[in-house]
């Protein structure tokens, strides 16, 4: 935290550009609450020419992280501890390639759900973010908040879905990487993988 971090985090203050932060990286994705960093990390070495930049809360997840990029010694992931919804208006329009959301807190409670990170806003967001053609994936196993992300974008011309049969949504992607959080199977469901790509 005191030594790698503020070598691989993300400027405190104006406009961030992932292909400035990370030049040697033809392609740019961000992984939004990426927890203790597994699926990151895992991400970042099997592709070594894209830049990676994690966002996550709490400080236990970045710790892991930073141990887990020191010890595989990767040099294309930009990491900040911090809220991305406070983040993301920094960020350069149409400078991602791909956005990861995985199994981020569902906030089960009715009362609660304006709570959850998916909103109008953060759709925005991330139409703002992505370059044409670029690729959003969200993953859940809480059955509300699939139907939750599926309203939210499903019904937004600026994304196109991209599952042509219900196994497109039930099996893992080829490229995914499962995490321990994952295997625990807290939620209500078997995992739901929603891929979009922006129009």
């Amino acid at each position: 935290m005191d030594t790698l971090l503020p070598r691989i985090g993300l400027p405190s203050d104006g406009l961030i550009d992932p292909a400035a932060l990370l030049p040697a990286c033809d392609v740019q994705v961000l992984e939004i609450g990426f927890g203790g960093g597994e699926h990151l990390v895992a991400q970042a070495a099997a592709r070594p020419l894209a830049g990676f930049i994690g966002i996550e809360p709490f400080l236990n997840g970045v710790a892991k992280a930073l141990t887990a990029i020191d010890a595989d010694g990767l040099d294309n992931v930009r990491l900040a501890r911090a809220d991305a919804r406070e983040i993301l208006p920094r960020f350069e329009t149409a400078c991602l390639d791909q956005i990861y959301l995985l199994f981020p807190d569902p906030w089960h409670k009715k009362r609660h759900a304006k709570r959850r990170f998916v909103q109008p806003e953060t759709r925005d967001q991330f139409a703002r973010l992505l370059k044409p053609g670029g690729r959003l994936r969200i993953a859940t196993d809480v059955k509300s908040y699939a139907d939750h992300c599926m309203i939210e974008l499903t019904g937004d011309v600026r994304f196109a879905w991209q599952a042509g049969n219900a196994g497109d949504w039930r099996q893992p992607p080829a490229d995914h990487i499962t995490t321990r959080y994952e295997t625990k199977n807290l939620g209500d469901c078997a995992p739901v993988f929603m891929d979009f790509v922006r129009v």
